[in-house]
């Protein structure tokens, strides 16, 4: 029996052992990608400085209406087909593409005057059509309740709506996302950005920028901050009245959200509003990169009709 336990121990043994030395190789091998990768990192947008940070904000295009979404690289697939009609403005909230990682609070008004100065010290000025994306729902939303007059509607990308997070498991979420922050150190997180992983509008150089800002911030301080200041964020909208403005909501069929009754808490916030529409899309959550046809199409649509 004690033979038995020592070889099951000299097996265990040199199991960690080949753990630790492929985490090792991945790591220098990820460090050395990292040192590679650097000329790729040059922002695309703008750089203004705000709360002593440097934020990235992005612009194409001309027109009338001005679209404020983010981030640059996750919505090229459908800003590139609306920019010959529109302003297109990308804002990059700190912990996101080019934007400083500031590793402080991240409330939703936090990031709502930061936002709102960002914009300011580019000379871009409202009304704004936002187009949030998942949790960045909840800013539009607390954005046209505190200062309508800047915001004309919201298209919603499959955003996050108060609701959605009455029964949602937050400690779970941070012990995951410090697990993939770990992951990011170690550099195994490189192993997920394959190109078919990516959103397939951009071009081999975009993808490359795409995996180099990837490796080095995913799922940092400022993102994890940013989801433990939801709670507070959705009692605050609570508090105020529905913005009853134009609002085009695209959603996904639910299943990577982690919540069950996503699209009928989609139908049910649409229900109390006099000018809101909610289209349903049969594809994960990053509906603008599945649908951006069909989104590109419905919300020129949906914008031309703001007009009348």
């Amino acid at each position: 029996m004690k033979r038995i336990l020592k070889n099951i121990g000299k097996v265990l043994l040199a199991l960690l052992i080949v753990v630790i030395v492929f985490l090792l190789v991945v790591f220098i091998y990820n460090k050395i990608k990292m040192k590679n990768e650097e000329p790729l990192l040059k922002p695309l947008g703008q750089i203004v400085e705000v709360d002593n940070h440097n934020m990235s904000i992005y612009t194409e295009g001309k027109g009338e209406k001005t679209l404020v979404a983010s981030p640059i690289l996750d919505f090229k697939s459908l800003y590139s087909l609306l920019s010959d009609d529109y302003q297109i403005v990308v804002i990059e909230k700190f912990g996101y593409g080019f934007s400083d990682i500031v590793d402080d609070e991240r409330s939703f008004d936090t990031i709502l005057r930061q936002d709102r100065e960002v914009l300011s010290k580019a000379g871009i000025t409202g009304p704004y059509i936002l187009c949030p994306h998942s949790m960045s729902g909840l800013e539009a939303i607390l954005w046209a309740q505190t200062y309508p007059d800047e915001v004309e509607a919201i298209v919603g990308l499959d955003m996050s709506l108060p609701r959605a997070y009455d029964h949602f498991d937050f400690d779970g979420i941070v012990f995951k996302e410090r697990l993939a922050g770990i992951a990011r150190e170690l550099g195994l997180v490189r192993f997920f950005y394959k190109d078919g992983s990516l959103p397939q509008a951009l071009s081999k150089e975009e993808k490359d920028i795409y995996k180099a800002i990837g490796c080095r911030i995913a799922v940092n301080e400022d993102i994890i901050n940013e989801g433990q200041a939801i709670p507070e964020a959705c009692k605050t909208i609570d508090r105020m009245p529905k913005p009853d403005i134009p609002m085009l909501m695209f959603v996904s069929d639910g299943k990577e959200t982690g919540v069950d009754n996503w699209i009928d808490i989609q139908k049910e916030y649409a229900s109390d509003l006099s000018k809101a529409k909610v289209i349903e899309l049969d594809c994960g959550h990053y509906v603008h990169n599945f649908k951006q046809g069909q989104i590109s199409n419905d919300m020129k649509e949906f914008i031309e009709s703001l007009n009348e």
